[in-house]
């Protein structure tokens, strides 16, 4: 206990004081130079992502298993009566989304489905890369938990709330159609944020992977496009509301690439720089640092 009641001070007492040297910093009791370390880039065999069972498992599963449940209940919603719908007022509806008031377009929904399938088997483009391909169990494994992260929030938005769809609002729809029990899922874009996750999670991975392959914004174009030609057919369609739309991009893309980014390893290092434990009159650490 004597020995650091010694250190400690001294310790302290180095990184007190300050002062320069001209090509090497070695902290004393009364020097200190120091410079923080630079971030390089990962050598080849370094593993781009990390897991970290203790969370990514309880997550993937909860919005895995939360999203299978509530998919059954969104869409088996009990219809609404002809009296209720008839009596709909739109000035109940916010100014910057009442002009997205349509009749229900069948054509435009089934196009709208064409970028949203085309999107969920991106583990398969995996294999097509040498440097992912041999990490494809850890990347689809990620894939997974970014989509369950936007089913988790846009299966828990539709459950808990009922807003009715644009198309339920104009006279033109059919009667039948606008009663449906689907009519009030507008809130919010499941299809935008699902395609938002799916291709802007590629984009960041490919990024990640190739940090100086200029064909990375090649990857992010191709997913802002699928994200905003979904987006415009389910407006078009009078699926969803431009505020039901914004969220469901903003949600599916941020999602899409934060889920990425919060496991990629990180290093920081520099060959210049040393730490090494000292003893002697006093006690403390050398900092060397080679300009």
């Amino acid at each position: 206990m004597k020995k650091l009641y010694v250190v400690v001070p001294a310790v302290l007492l180095v990184f007190a004081s300050v002062h320069a040297q001209t090509d090497t910093a070695i902290l004393t009791r009364d020097t200190l130079s120091f410079q923080q370390p630079e971030k390089i880039e990962q050598p080849e065999d370094k593993e781009v992502y990390k897991l970290n069972w203790g969370a990514d498992i309880p997550v993937t599963a909860t919005g895995t298993l939360w999203s299978l449940y509530a998919f059954t209940k969104i869409y088996s919603k009990d219809p609404s009566d002809a009296e209720t719908i008839l009596a709909l007022d739109r000035n109940n509806i916010p100014g910057f989304d009442r002009w997205a008031i349509r009749p229900y377009n069948e054509k435009v929904d089934n196009i709208s489905y064409l970028p949203f399938y085309g999107s969920m088997p991106v583990p398969i483009f995996f294999l097509f890369d040498k440097k992912m391909r041999k990490d494809i169990a850890k990347l689809s494994f990620l894939y997974l938990e970014a989509m369950s992260v936007t089913g988790l929030l846009y299966t828990g938005s539709t459950y808990f709330t009922n807003r009715y769809r644009p198309y339920v609002w104009h006279e033109e729809t059919p009667l039948d159609y606008r009663t449906r029990g689907g009519g009030k899922n507008s809130f919010f874009a499941g299809h935008v944020a699902l395609v938002a996750t799916s291709t802007f999670f590629f984009a960041q991975v490919w990024a990640d992977y190739h940090p100086h392959s200029k064909a990375k914004w090649v990857w992010y174009g191709l997913a802002g496009a699928a994200t905003g030609a979904t987006a415009y057919w389910r407006y078009r369609g009078g699926l969803h509301f431009p505020s039901d739309v914004v969220l469901g991009l903003a949600q599916g893309t941020l999602t899409g690439i934060l889920v990425p980014k919060l496991h990629k390893t990180r290093i920081i290092k520099n060959p210049n720089l040393s730490i090494t434990p000292f003893t002697g009159l006093s006690h403390g650490l050398a900092v060397r640092y080679k300009l």
